[in-house]
């Protein structure tokens, strides 16, 4: 089994009276609650948490793209992704990922995702989420009834463009290119694992068997209530006659660690209680424009995430509530353990990602869950589907020691002032 750190980068400092006052975290969101020196601060505090999960031994290291929204402060995961270049060196980079529909053209995708991964050595994993409905028809006026339709054309764009060593011609439905000929190239080759965040779409789980993709179920509520999408994606693999390798599968879970179960209570509730009433606060308006979802999706009765939680989180939850739906795995290391091996044995996942900060979980805190995680509950599963090849992570990357290093401040050979003084 593979761990990886996944980062929302929720804005910590909502006011205790945000659901009262703020129909929604996305699209219209009070935009005055925004303080930008605290989220200098912010966005600081939580690259050195990205970072810490490199030094500390995940495997990867994860970033996401929203948009007009206080639950991640993540409009550009690439800019993310790239200052994580410089200072990691082993842990995978796992955008997830670029919202395809939303880039004219698709194409630039292609440019940045192989900029990042010859930046970072071959690290790369290159996620293409369909995007919420927020981020994706209320905030960036995309239709919902052809949003997948040219998401889909979009990410064959991409994958052509990194796979076909000469210029062509794209003569697509949404997008029309005399000359697609995208420099640099990915170091991976034929490309970057390709990972598909879905929501419980039928026809991505169909898709993702035909193309080789990885599925990724990015679940707020936990594993007790992602079987059902789960169990259909398998029963698709069967029906389509591929393996059921768990590696082809990956789901992302809330985690905290601390020295007992009433520990646990004492360490994360507040935070698991700021994510789920304050970062969580949904309008169900926006949640599931018509369109949005297939017929298909209806018909098997699969809500998605977003309508889930704009539904589900009508009433303040408690941490009772939170513990015992299984939203947030939590107590001493055994008991995660037991958790995520229930969750392993049920549900077939071999990439696990871990929310290790959630809501305003404080820094010092999500350093401590992240090291007790990797020291207490990762090797007790570590050896979990080591029968199974794993095809849907990076293979050619570099060794650290190989990988280019920025170079002191001030110490950068050939500079111009070097030369200027040279001169002299």
């Amino acid at each position: 089994m593979k761990f990886h750190w996944f980062h929302l980068m929720p804005y910590t400092d909502l006011p205790d009276d945000f659901r009262e006052k703020n129909r929604s975290v996305w699209v219209d969101v009070n935009s005055r609650l925004f303080d930008p020196l605290k989220g200098h601060g912010m966005y600081h505090d939580f690259l050195d948490e990205l970072e810490y999960a490199d030094q500390v031994g995940f495997d990867g290291i994860c970033c996401n793209e929203h948009h007009q929204n206080a639950y991640g402060l993540m409009p550009s995961p690439n800019l993310v992704a790239a200052t994580l270049t410089r200072r990691t060196q082993n842990a995978k980079l796992v955008v997830m990922g670029n919202s395809v529909a939303l880039y004219n053209p698709p194409v630039r995708v292609a440019e940045e995702f192989a900029m990042l991964d010859v930046m970072s050595g071959g690290r790369l994993i290159a996620g293409f989420p369909v995007g919420t409905p927020m981020d994706t028809v209320f905030c960036y006026g995309e239709n919902p009834a052809t949003l997948r339709d040219k998401y889909r054309e979009g990410v064959d764009l991409v994958v052509k463009a990194w796979t076909t060593p000469d210029p062509f011609v794209f003569n697509g439905k949404y997008t029309q290119l005399r000359y697609v000929n995208p420099w640099p190239r990915p170091i991976q080759q034929p490309h970057p694992p390709v990972w598909i965040p879905g929501g419980g779409s039928v026809e991505t789980w169909e898709w993702c068997v035909r193309n080789d993709f990885l599925y990724a179920y990015l679940s707020y509520f936990g594993y007790q209530r992602g079987r059902q999408v789960m169990d259909g994606y398998w029963e698709t693999v069967d029906r389509l006659g591929a393996d059921r390798n768990p590696y082809r599968a990956g789901f992302l879970q809330f985690v905290g660690v601390a020295d007992s179960d009433a520990h646990a209570e004492e360490l994360y509730s507040e935070a698991a209680l700021y994510f789920y009433n304050r970062c969580l606060n949904l309008f169900e308006g926006f949640a599931n424009p018509p369109g949005y979802s297939s017929v298909a999706t209806l018909r098997k009765g699969i809500t998605g995430q977003v309508q889930a939680a704009a539904q589900a989180l009508s009433d303040d939850l408690t941490w009772k509530d939170i513990v015992d739906r299984g939203y947030v795995v939590a107590g001493s290391p055994q008991t995660v353990v037991d958790h995520l091996n229930e969750m392993a044995d049920t549900m077939n996942v071999g990439h696990l990602m871990l929310l290790l900060q959630f809501g305003n979980l404080p820094k010092e805190r999500v350093y401590e869950n992240t090291s007790r995680f990797i020291g207490e509950v990762a090797p007790k599963l570590r050896d979990r589907f080591d029968e199974w090849d794993d095809k849907w992570y990076p293979t050619q990357s570099l060794p650290a020691e190989a990988q280019a290093q920025p170079a002191p401040v001030g110490d950068a050979k050939g500079s111009m002032r070097d030369l200027a003084e040279g001169e002299r």
